[in-house]
């Protein structure tokens, strides 16, 4: 459904409108940010962008960004959050294990209508 594989331990958080037809969706991870880098380096044949250093954020596009019809490119961004000390991005279920996920994995899909061409 989202065009690119998830990683095999990534946990659904939420997804977003991000406009213009498009979805994000937010995972969050246990895996450390350079295992998750690695992971999608691998799948996707791509090594992607380190566009942050702080906080530590790699992008892999895995489309074609069209500013006329989309949002965001379509892609994979992998963000760090435990970069600068934080304890990692809050899990939003109450009383949910774990309490903090140290990495979280963003993925835009291409929009039904461009991934139909």
């Amino acid at each position: 459904m989202l065009g690119v594989p998830l990683y095999p331990t990534g946990q659904f958080l939420a997804s977003y409108d991000a406009g213009r037809g498009q979805r994000y969706y937010l995972f969050g991870s246990t895996a450390m940010f350079a295992d998750l880098v690695a992971y999608y380096r691998n799948v996707l044949k791509d090594r992607g962008d380190q566009v942050f250093q702080q906080p530590l954020t790699h992008v892999f596009e895995v489309g074609r960004f069209r500013e006329e019809t989309m949002a965001f490119a379509p892609g994979v961004t992998i963000k760090d959050w435990t970069s600068g000390g934080s304890a990692g991005y809050p899990n939003p279920r109450p009383d949910a294990q774990p309490a903090r996920f140290p990495t979280i994995i963003m993925i835009v899909p291409a929009p039904a209508a461009a991934a139909a061409r």
